[in-house]
């Protein structure tokens, strides 16, 4: 019943969790695999192996900074339009700035959307600048350089310089890609933000970005299968990664547009349930088991006294007690006491109730007025009503 945040906290910086996604370890490896293997040694052999190793984590920590950095610059700006966002989110695939609702305006999506790319744009010049700027002359002198001359030049320059020249123009590399209009990627939420400013419609601007991400997709899946009949089997497979990544989101992105566009008006008490089982604090989680888990299907009940919601107990609870504690366990004693829930006052409506449900990452809410439980809006409800409707108004 309370928020869930899928990977570890690393950080909190301006009032923002950093979280961290375990799937971020596997780019991570590779990353550095390819910088301890192949960049580094190549360049700089007297540095000896722990030095390429060092070097090499240090440059892949740099690096994923640098992903911060763009997901902090959404978070910063979305907050100056009115969009409170609690949450970035580093993954397989880069990171997410977790907006809590859509930009009140078109002109609010372009500027949320175009400065990630700016910022990486300005860290990638400034980075390559500085690197060139402190190689000096003797860089260009490797343009026409022997494999071996080249590696002497490399090799002269300090561990600072190397740095720079390797994330530099991966920084421009990464404003370059999320430009790419394939909605969800940076470019694509500039693309929707023109076409909303243009049609004065969200809903159809989403599905057209949508649909042009799809295409976006599709054809970084079809480069991708090119790699691979041409022998190159690691960069094949990560762009049918991305590709399917993209692709996903894509669809995924425009279904919650359209989910959102369907609840419209549609208030809380037309989709919560009411009749609920409701025990009270005072029973034995046998008793509890006995009586009500297994004489009914649900997965959650209200604990109360004299109709006052004191908190809820879910089916998964029950595994935090040992079997042979249940008979001197309490249901107060393993209960989410009503203060740590997320809840939904009486007047919300069912668009409110999924963005919540979303953005908690729970299955039901519980609607209360004045301490009383109302009712319990679930996920499972919102699906079963949509699915009775006629669909998303036509757009």
């Amino acid at each position: 019943m309370t928020a869930r945040s899928p990977g570890f906290l690393l950080a909190r910086l301006f009032g923002i969790e950093v979280r961290l996604d375990w799937s971020l370890a596997i780019i991570f490896a590779l990353v550095t695999m390819n910088l301890g293997l192949g960049v580094l040694p190549s360049w700089h052999p007297e540095w000896g192996l722990p030095g390429v190793w060092f070097g090499a984590v240090f440059a892949a920590s740099l690096l994923f900074a640098s992903l911060l950095a763009h997901e902090l610059s959404h978070a910063l700006v979305a907050r100056t339009q009115g969009v409170p966002v609690t949450r970035v989110t580093l993954f397989l695939f880069g990171g997410v700035a977790h907006l809590e609702n859509e930009p009140p305006s078109a002109r609010a999506e372009f500027l949320i959307a175009v400065v990630g790319p700016i910022t990486s744009l300005v860290l990638g010049f400034l980075m390559t600048g500085a690197g060139l700027w402190l190689a000096g002359p003797e860089l260009s002198s490797i343009r026409d350089a022997t494999m071996e001359e080249a590696r002497v030049t490399f090799s002269g320059m300090g561990a600072g310089v190397t740095l720079l020249l390797w994330l530099g123009p991966l920084n421009v590399m990464l404003a370059l890609f999320n430009m790419v209009p394939g909605f969800p990627l940076d470019g694509g939420r500039v693309l929707r933000s023109v076409l909303w400013a243009s049609t004065g419609d969200l809903l159809k601007a989403t599905r057209w970005a949508s649909n042009v991400g799809q295409v976006v997709a599709w054809s970084i899946m079809a480069i991708g299968v090119l790699n691979l009949l041409r022998g190159n089997i690691g960069g094949g497979v990560w762009l049918l990664l991305i590709g399917w990544f993209v692709n996903r989101a894509a669809k995924a992105s425009f279904q919650q547009q359209a989910l959102k566009h369907a609840l419209e008006d549609v208030p809380v008490s037309r989709v919560m349930v009411t009749r609920l089982d409701r025990i009270a604090p005072t029973l034995t989680i046998d008793e509890f088991v006995r009586d009500h888990v297994m004489a009914e299907d649900q997965l959650v009940w209200p604990v109360e006294a004299e109709g006052v919601l004191l908190g809820m107990i879910a089916f998964d609870d029950l595994r935090k007690v040992p079997r042979e504690s249940w008979s001197s366990t309490r249901v107060r004693d393993v209960m989410i006491p009503v203060s740590q829930l997320s809840t939904l006052p009486p007047g919300a409506g069912a668009e409110k109730a999924l963005e919540e449900l979303t953005k908690r990452e729970v299955e039901q809410l519980p609607v209360l007025e004045g301490g009383h439980l109302l009712g319990l809006v679930r996920r499972q409800d919102l699906m079963r009503w949509l699915s009775l409707q006629m669909g998303p108004k036509p757009v």
